[in-house]
């Protein structure tokens, strides 16, 4: 959270979100199937469902009208991940502007992930890097994806976990990046990791 002193200062900090000039990561801790990839870029469409829950939809979708008055928008979303079943490497946030990344655009609907195996129960740490602001953004692309985030049951996460009952989401803003509106500084914040991250990066080798 930030605040500010006085609405000069915050004009400005406002304008800076608005034109996606704040940096933000996020750390996520999910259950379900392991990615081939190390880092992708998924861009999508967002909306509201016409029972009113916010859900991923095509990238053709966007600027399409929904029911209630809404309207699709675009959200996209790069995520790193840095650690499966205990193995990775837990390490800064990367500049995503000058790497190679895979980039998926969503097409349709989620599709219906099956598996034979305990493939599916696998537990992942990603980073993720919301390049636009959409309500559950990070949520909502980690389900799609097939991760969903461990006890973010509204977004087909689990609950229970190696026998033991989580009673919140494991998501976590990680840092804050913006431009100092005064001095022109780049300005860096960052929360403390909370007991879920420390747990799993211990395990990581």
């Amino acid at each position: 959270m930030v605040i500010t002193k006085c609405n000069k200062v915050a004009g400005k900090l406002v304008k800076a979100f608005t034109e996606h000039k704040v940096k933000k990561t996020y750390l996520a801790l999910c259950i379900g199937y392991p990615p081939a990839w190390e880092k992708i870029k998924i861009c999508s469409g967002h909306g509201r469902s016409k029972h009113g829950a916010w859900r991923v939809y095509a990238m053709s979708d966007v600027g399409r009208s929904l029911p209630g008055g809404s309207v699709v928008r675009d959200m996209s979303t790069r995520f790193e991940v840095l650690g499966i079943n205990g193995k990775g490497q837990f390490r800064e946030p990367s500049n995503f502007e000058v790497d190679e990344t895979e980039s998926i655009t969503v097409q349709e609907k989620a599709a219906d992930l099956t598996s034979d195996g305990d493939e599916k129960n696998s537990i992942i740490l990603v980073r993720a890097y919301p390049q636009s602001g959409r309500t559950h953004q990070i949520r909502l692309h980690c389900q799609y994806l097939g991760f969903p985030i461990r006890g973010d049951v509204k977004y087909s996460g689990v609950i229970e976990w190696n026998g033991v009952d989580y009673d919140g989401h494991a998501l976590h803003a990680e840092s804050l990046s913006f431009v100092h509106p005064v001095t022109g500084l780049p300005v860096t914040f960052r929360s403390p990791l909370p007991s879920w991250a420390n747990e799993f990066i211990s395990t990581m080798a």
